[in-house]
């Protein structure tokens, strides 16, 4: 008897399409990597693309990630679900994919606030400096878009981040809880208390 696959149904957490931009250097596509990771280890299917440009360092960069409960045919990036852009370029370059439904996780530290309710800005470099490793934006970033949207459960990601870089643990561990903070506090603005 062959067993027939579930119709889709439309929720957003059965599969997401995922977009990480800024320069070279950022953790971006590690970043992705780790998402790709910890969404395998929960038993969906993920893929992960990136480009750059021709500077290792400063240039363009972008991962690409598709999550998702079923098979995945085509691995680019159609429709973003969820961008995080840690640069003005990158901001401004997906910026239109708010007006279309997308989160978008900026910078406040190289760019003003935005406007509309689908921008989440938190000051992601400043942060990870006072925490004296300027190198661990992306981690903070990291946490903050698992915790608003779901992609995958904290407690997936945290073993990935962990096994991956076993010398900083415990630091990294702590920026990507400083990005769940984040998001839990704006919750509470939100909701005035």
């Amino acid at each position: 008897m062959e067993l027939s696959k579930p119709e889709k149904t439309g929720n957003p957490k059965e599969r997401y399409e995922v977009v990480l931009a800024g320069t070279g250097g950022q953790g971006l596509i590690v970043s992705a990597m780790l998402l790709a990771e910890g969404a395998i280890r929960e038993g969906k299917n993920a893929v992960q693309t990136q480009s750059y440009g021709i500077a290792a360092r400063g240039g363009l960069s972008i991962a690409e990630l598709i999550i998702d409960t079923e098979e995945i045919i085509f691995q680019q990036v159609q429709k973003p679900d969820v961008i995080l852009a840690l640069t003005e370029n990158a901001t401004e370059r997906f910026a239109v994919f708010a007006e279309r439904g997308a989160l978008i996780f900026f910078d406040t530290t190289c760019l003003t606030d935005r406007e509309g309710t689908n921008f989440w800005g938190f000051p992601f470099t400043k942060l990870a400096s006072g925490l004296g490793r300027p190198g661990a934006a992306n981690l903070i970033a990291l946490g903050a878009m698992v915790a608003r949207t779901g992609l995958i459960r904290m407690d997936s990601l945290i073993p990935v981040v962990s096994e991956t870089f076993p010398k900083a643990a415990v630091a990294n561990i702590e920026a990507l809880r400083l990005g769940e903070n984040l998001v839990a506090s704006r919750h509470r603005e939100d909701l005035g208390s």
